[in-house]
């Protein structure tokens, strides 16, 4: 999610099992743009490893060709895939997939951006330079790696790294709404006043997470003595996504607000058809989407090259 505008150089290191918060400072990927022609067009190379279990590694192949065939993972597989803005796919038994696409939509401008969704990744870079060094640098690592920062600072020349940032999804017959109970939900325009006295009194990194003014949905709000204190909706994303975003006062949380307004956030989605997903660096903000039954199908990271 993006809000504030970062100057260069602005950034939130990447950390092990996603608990750091990410500011994004890329051209937002919602804007649907025709394919380029990429410096090696057509070129897709599969590379990395699977981590095996007790089970072997054909057991482990098959669980995920299974989980390949959900629906909830196939859609957001597509939204990702779209989102790379050339050719490729999410291998269905695992894998790593590198392409060049000057103009992905998975990271900043310029930089590498990784995601893995239900065992497999696909990984853009912007030149056929940069798609050396990285297929090289895969080749020896998991799938769980390839999104995890610490393991690519081991193989990579890394000067940034945005996340990893978990990727989570839910459908229809497996949202658990959240009752308002004594609190009254409300609309509001993502215009209005009040939403920015709330992002100023978040923070801007809080605010920036939330991108509250991004919102194109209702914005949900609850209100204490008065004022918003939490706040919540969605932008929509290519491939009819809602990309949720939630704030809450400092003084308000820990006490559900995030849920009640998240929920009728989510309602709200999935009575338009469209897919929430829910994108959290926080443990705090992961707990909630779980709540809502969410369910983490993958991560996201973005790199940056150094040189």
């Amino acid at each position: 999610m993006r809000k504030v505008e970062r100057p260069p150089g602005t950034v939130v290191e990447g950390r092990r099992r996603g608990v750091a918060r990410v500011a994004a400072e890329e051209e937002p990927p919602f804007v649907e743009r025709p394919l380029p022609d990429p410096p090696d067009p057509g070129r897709t190379v599969k590379v990395g490893r699977l981590r095996s279990d007790d089970r072997g590694s054909w057991g482990r192949a098959d669980r995920m060709g299974a989980m390949s065939r959900d629906p909830l993972l196939v859609r957001a597989r597509g939204l990702w895939e779209g989102l790379a803005r050339v050719p490729v796919s999410f291998a269905p038994t695992g894998g790593v997939s590198v392409v060049v696409s000057p103009e992905s939509g998975m990271c900043p401008v310029g930089w590498v951006g990784v995601v893995a969704l239900g065992g497999s990744a696909i990984v853009t870079v912007p030149s056929a330079r940069a798609a050396v060094i990285v297929r090289d640098a895969v080749a020896g690592l998991s799938v769980e790696d390839v999104v995890d920062g610490v393991a690519v600072r081991e193989v990579l020349p890394v000067a940034r790294v945005l996340g990893p940032a978990a990727l989570a999804y839910v459908s229809a017959e497996v949202f658990r709404p959240v009752e308002a109970g004594a609190s009254t939900v409300e609309r509001l325009p993502t215009s209005h006043p009040e939403l920015r006295l709330l992002e100023r009194a978040a923070g801007r990194e809080d605010a920036g997470e939330a991108a509250l003014d991004e919102i194109t949905s209702p914005v949900f709000v609850v209100r204490e003595h008065g004022q918003v204190v939490a706040a919540a909706g969605y932008r929509a994303w290519p491939s009819r996504t809602a990309h949720i975003g939630v704030l809450t006062a400092p003084g308000a949380r820990g006490r559900g607000l995030a849920r009640v307004t998240g929920s009728a956030t989510v309602a709200h989605a999935l009575a338009a058809g469209l897919l929430p997903q829910w994108r959290a660096r926080p443990p705090a903000s992961r707990r909630v989407a779980a709540v809502l039954g969410f369910e983490e199908l993958g991560s996201q990271l973005s790199v940056e090259i150094a040189g």
